[in-house]
């Protein structure tokens, strides 16, 4: 086991190095760019100072000076930046330099876990990564922990009952959830439960109120629970159905197998042959599953919610890095949902063998 982990972890590199230059070449290869976006800017900055004087100068104002219409020409358009503000900003954000060398730099920066600082946010990236955090670790261990909740029970009760009416109209509720996007769900809640045409029962947006520093604990826990419920709900109705069909599907493989069939013909209870013996079987692989889907939560479903509900965390940043070309955030946060999610595939491996004693590497070795 040892042995096969060590190999798992060797092979992290190579995908890791091979995922990002994909991506970074890609990227290179995408019109436009981190120092065009900030020079369009700077020039809708430069137009808006132009009008304002150009007005005040109609109402009568003293005008503009000859020298502050020279920089007015200046910044007037991305067309009329000059050239001499490129290159400094090309060299600031180490544009200058040929894409293969700040291919390798990169590379370099990140094997030392150096993700350097912000384009466009005055800081960097790990102390962004660190204060959206909280929000994005918040959606996931809430919906992983009710998706759970809800999907075992709700799974074993379709295997006790299969076939049975409950089974059928269960079966249609979760082919529904399943179907819909996760998405037009929240887009529904939003216009029927938070100031839609409807009920304005629950906010907008934002993870909690603008008071919450001077809340007392209880008003806290309520402003949070208050804020998250709606997003919550959009995930978990997304997300429990996949996990209620494995479910059941692995209880009903292990009620038809023999050990149950002998078990019952021994007179052992029916209440203990399920809960005893079947459930502690059928488990394995819904358990061994759990950091899998608690990473798919955590970053892949949480990704459109941040952005629908405007709840500040991972997501949100990293879909206004795509949109404003702030290629630190952008690669910095690819790199770490990578490695995550490499580093989750051998923990489902290794929970595996913890969970269930008869599966061995060792032994798959040997039959390969």
């Amino acid at each position: 086991m040892i042995k096969y982990i060590s190999k798992r972890l060797l092979l992290i590199i190579p995908t890791l190095i091979g995922i990002i230059t994909i991506n970074f070449f890609l990227v290179q290869l995408a019109p436009g760019g981190p120092i065009d976006t900030m020079l369009a800017k700077m020039s809708g900055e430069a137009v808006t100072a132009e009008e304002r004087a150009m007005h005040d100068d109609s109402a009568g104002a003293t005008g503009v000076m000859i020298g502050d219409d020279n920089k007015a020409d200046q910044y007037k358009s991305s067309n009329y930046l000059s050239e001499e503000l490129r290159e400094d900003l090309e060299k600031l954000y180490g544009f200058d330099k040929p894409i293969i060398e700040r291919y390798f730099l990169m590379l370099k920066q990140f094997l030392l876990f150096d993700f350097g600082d912000s384009f466009f946010r005055d800081s960097s990236v790990v102390e962004l990564i660190k204060e959206k955090l909280p929000v994005s670790i918040s959606l996931g261990v809430w919906t992983t922990f009710l998706v759970y909740l809800i999907s075992i029970p709700l799974g074993i009760r379709k295997a006790v009952r299969h076939g049975s009416n409950f089974d059928v109209w269960s079966s249609f509720f979760i082919v529904l959830g399943s179907a819909i996007p996760v998405f037009l769900f929240a887009i529904i809640l939003i216009i029927l439960f938070a100031g839609g045409n409807y009920f304005s029962w629950f906010p907008l947006r934002g993870l909690v109120s603008d008071g919450f520093a001077d809340m007392n604990l209880i008003e806290k826990v309520k402003d949070y629970l208050w804020h998250i419920f709606l997003p919550i709900f959009a995930m978990v109705i997304g997300g429990f159905a996949s996990l209620s069909m494995l479910t059941k599907n692995s209880f009903l493989d292990e009620i038809n197998k023999q050990y149950v069939t002998t078990a019952r013909s021994k007179g052992v209870t029916e209440r203990r042959v399920l809960y005893g013996h079947v459930f502690r079987n059928s488990m394995l692989i819904v358990i061994s599953g759990f950091p899998a889907l608690f990473i798919s939560m955590f970053f892949t479903g949480s990704l459109l919610i941040e952005v629908i509900f405007s709840l500040d965390g991972l997501g949100l940043m990293g879909f206004e890095a795509t949109l404003n070309r702030d290629y630190p955030i952008m690669f910095s946060t690819l790199y770490i949902f990578t490695l995550m999610g490499l580093v989750v595939g051998i923990i489902t491996d290794i929970m595996y063998v913890l969970i269930d004693p008869r599966i061995s590497f060792d032994s798959v070795r040997r039959g390969r």
